[in-house]
């Protein structure tokens, strides 16, 4: 959506449903990673090396982890005729107070 209105802002004439399209097309061919936060949020990453996320509550703002940074010690074997394919991990922050 903020796509959108940039979009709109700078007098490009596009509609929500053309401009999600795009993003999910992106995405099918690799040039995205979309990073859903909630059942409501989706982010469009364009950096689609191997990373994670912090995401800054407050601000709504992802922030990248290195790869290297997360280790994920023990994993539960994955159902018969399954395998894991990727591991995402979004670290939620909140401020200080």
């Amino acid at each position: 959506e903020a796509l959108h209105e940039e979009a709109e802002a700078a007098g490009i004439r596009v509609s929500l449903a053309t401009v999600y399209n795009t993003l999910h097309q992106f995405t099918a061919v690799g040039l995205m990673r979309e990073i859903v936060v909630d059942s409501q949020r989706s982010y469009f990453d364009t950096n689609v090396s191997d990373h994670h996320h912090f995401f800054h509550e407050s601000t709504s703002r992802l922030q990248d982890i290195p790869a290297e940074d997360v280790r994920v010690a023990r994993l539960p074997a994955p159902p018969a005729g399954a395998r894991v394919k990727r591991i995402d991990v979004i670290v939620r922050l909140e401020e200080k107070e």
